[in-house]
């Protein structure tokens, strides 16, 4: 595995002035599960005292939280009023909201995009239309209950297409585009007379210049209106770190927009991944802290402010995820809870000025 040779702490020096003048800088966190884990009981702890979930996010640094929608949850709790409550909770406690649209009955994501059960003897053009006026009642839902998100993704690692087999990716990108068309103008309409949210496309391929060049570079054919770029990243599936960061260079100064990280992730216990190649950092807490530091390192030093946020995948899940979140399996807050801490302390003068 290649090596990122400019140390951390010089780009950290490098970059601190940067995310001073950048206060909208994205330090989050996608806390879809949190409510459902913490309705089986307080699990979430510091310093050995339960503490509810979010705050502990609060106390160190974090601002934005990251909450996906389904259109028929069959398998994920993540319906509109379960959304729109976590929104409420966020919102009260001065996070900013990015939603992300699984447009499925649950999992979204490269491997299966899969068409919700509803809608799936429909027409494309009535496949279209349920998808608009889906989108455009859930916005107004949340525009209603005070709660519109400030980013809202058109669905989740579209980077094969959406809305499969319709929809899938690259042999219909004709109806793929209609899609992301009747999503945003869902968002559109359902904002009313607020201010629009920022329209995010996200794909899964951080590491991947050619992956990004052919599929924005299509996108962008269709003249689609959207405003920022979202990857994921994780160190097992998507590249080093010296891949991300040329990629989110190549993406932020060849298509001139804001690039974020909306998921990475890294393990505090040994995993199936590295199990006969070693990862970039040991999988133990120590590790998985230096792993988000070094991500957040890498988008920060995106030329031109471009490089604007980074947020962990489900650091408060239970079962199999636990392993990668942010909680040891007592319920307490690892040591990754402050990566960002450098970043986000507010630094006090000494000098009595």
């Amino acid at each position: 595995m290649k090596k990122l040779y400019l140390p951390v702490i010089v780009i950290i020096l490098m970059t601190r002035l940067c995310v001073a003048q950048n206060s909208d800088f994205a330090f989050g966190a996608d806390l879809s599960y949190l409510k459902q884990v913490e309705e089986k009981g307080p699990v979430f702890k510091e310093n050995g005292q339960l503490k509810p979930g979010m705050q502990i996010f609060k106390d160190h640094g974090y601002n934005w939280v990251r909450l996906r929608t389904c259109v028929e949850p069959a398998t994920l709790p993540n319906g509109l009023a379960y959304t729109i409550a976590m929104a409420k909770q966020a919102k009260q406690m001065g996070f900013k909201l990015l939603l992300d649209f699984h447009y499925s009955n649950a999992w979204a994501d490269p491997t299966k995009e899969p068409t919700p059960q509803a809608w799936q003897n429909l027409s494309h053009k009535q496949i279209v239309d349920a998808l608009y006026e889906y989108t455009r009642k859930t916005i107004t839902a949340m525009r209603d209950s005070s709660v519109l998100p400030d980013m809202i993704q058109i669905g989740n690692e579209v980077s094969n297409g959406t809305l499969w087999p319709s929809g899938k990716l690259p042999e219909n990108w004709d109806n793929f585009a209609d899609y992301i068309y009747a999503g945003i103008n869902g968002v559109d309409a359902g904002r009313g007379n607020f201010k629009r949210p920022k329209i995010m496309i996200h794909v899964d391929h951080g590491g991947d210049i050619a992956k990004t060049k052919a599929f924005f570079d299509k996108l962008l054919s269709y003249q689609i209106p959207f405003d920022v770029i979202g990857f994921s990243f994780y160190p097992w599936s998507h590249g080093t770190l010296i891949d991300l960061k040329e990629n989110l260079t190549f993406a932020a100064k060849t298509y001139n927009k804001d690039v974020y990280l909306v998921e990475t992730g890294y393990y505090w216990k040994k995993s199936r991944y590295f199990s006969t190649v070693p990862g970039p950092f040991p999988e133990t807490p120590e590790g998985q802290k230096q792993w988000l530091e070094e991500v957040a390192a890498v988008v920060l030093s995106v030329p031109d402010n471009r490089g604007k946020g980074v947020m962990w995948w489900e650091p408060a899940a239970n079962g199999g995820l636990r392993a990668r979140g942010f909680f040891d399996d007592g319920g307490n807050v690892l040591p990754v809870i402050d990566a960002f801490r450098k970043y986000t302390s507010p630094q006090h003068r000494t000098d009595g000025q």
